[in-house]
């Protein structure tokens, strides 16, 4: 049962109150489970500014593996579990009186990084964060999407059209291939010109994908992109037969490729890393030659994580344009959907031993 008050839904049976999430207990391995928790309101949003989304799909990725097996991640303060999930897409179901922005109907993502306290946190590029300690939903210190409900400010909600509601779900993912793209060229002002030919994207999944698509070779040829595994060829050898490449995006997660990408890396090159590796592994590498090539080749390596919403936004148009180019294309990246957030070991099982897996994702509620 519920009543309107103030233009809100709010929510009068206790069980309302209440709703389902997938949540581990950060710091001890394989705990991952299903809880209830309170379901949220605008109001906790200070000044009439609290967006209330229904969840409707959370894409999961090796971060997600990782944080349950306890490589890192931590709850928010006064909680001993964090809920997982942040690759989120939702539709606007209350606002409060202060959004202007957003209005029920609307179809957002959420960013992910929330604002600390050094000054690129108080310019909106809290991504770019100098603070020891960082907030992210689903990772650090902040409560994930998987789950029915979240109430976040505008701020932090952006919009996608309709037309993309079957992809959303791919938005986190491009917004981090945006950040590094937009990164590699804000970099190479300083050659003045700068007019990269040859591209190598290492990955196999949604982020390799929205990079130039690392998928399956099939996929891969509609777009336009050539497909190599290392399995077949090393990256040294690719570099040697299609390179040299002006700008590599490392998205494996696996090190070793780092220093190969360093080497093989074209004059005047960039190398924008985007994984996350919470491991310990050692490696030889031909420290001398890289750092020569380097040196002598002008070339440039560069980290990036997460995105702030700006990147958000030029993912909106750039997925809106893959869609006009190569319509239903981004639909098969869709590979694996898991319905329900009551089979979140089902999730994780998919996430982790599917065979050609591209994005794994929990269909939380109905388009």
């Amino acid at each position: 049962m519920t009543q309107t008050l103030a233009g809100l839904d709010v929510a009068t049976d206790s069980k309302d109150k209440r709703m389902k999430a997938i949540a581990v207990t950060p710091g001890k391995p394989n705990t991952i489970h299903l809880r209830e928790v309170a379901k949220p309101r605008t109001e906790e949003v200070p000044g009439g500014r609290g967006v209330l989304v229904k969840i409707l799909r959370v894409g999961v990725d090796g971060t997600d593996k990782e944080i349950n097996a306890a490589e890192y991640g931590a709850a928010p303060p006064g909680d001993d579990y964090l809920i997982l999930g942040h690759e989120s897409f939702g539709r606007v179901e209350a606002v409060g009186p202060s959004v202007t922005e957003l209005k029920p109907g609307d179809f957002v993502a959420a960013t992910v990084r929330r604002p600390g306290l050094s000054i690129y946190d108080q310019i909106s590029t809290y991504d770019m964060t100098t603070d020891d300690t960082y907030f992210e939903r689903g990772i650090n210190l902040r409560h994930g999407f998987l789950t029915e409900y979240i109430v976040d400010d505008p701020e932090y909600l952006v919009r996608v059209p309709e037309g993309l509601r079957h992809v959303g779900v791919l938005m986190e993912p491009t917004s981090v291939v945006e950040k590094g793209i937009a990164q590699a060229y804000e970099i190479q002002r300083r050659l003045r010109v700068w007019r990269p030919r040859r591209a190598a994207v290492l990955g196999a999944s949604t982020l390799g994908l929205t990079k130039a698509p690392y998928l399956n070779s099939t996929l891969i040829d509609q777009v336009g992109a050539r497909y190599v595994s290392t399995e077949e060829i090393s990256l040294t050898e690719a570099s040697r037969q299609f390179g040299p490449f002006d700008i590599i995006l490392e998205g494996t997660g696996f090190s070793p490729l780092v220093f190969e990408a360093m080497d093989v890396l074209a004059k005047n090159g960039v190398l924008v890393m985007v994984s996350v590796t919470g491991g310990s592994r050692k490696v030889e590498v031909p420290a001398d030659r890289i750092n020569l090539g380097f040196v002598l080749g002008n070339k440039v390596a560069v980290g990036s994580v997460n995105a702030n919403r700006e990147y958000f936004e030029m993912g909106v148009k750039d997925l809106s344009t893959a869609e006009l180019a190569y319509p239903g294309w981004l639909s098969k990246l869709l590979t694996h959907p898991v319905k329900g957030l009551e089979n979140y070991q089902e999730l994780l099982n998919t996430l982790t031993t599917a065979k050609g897996a591209i994005k794994v994702y929990c269909e939380v509620a109905p388009l």
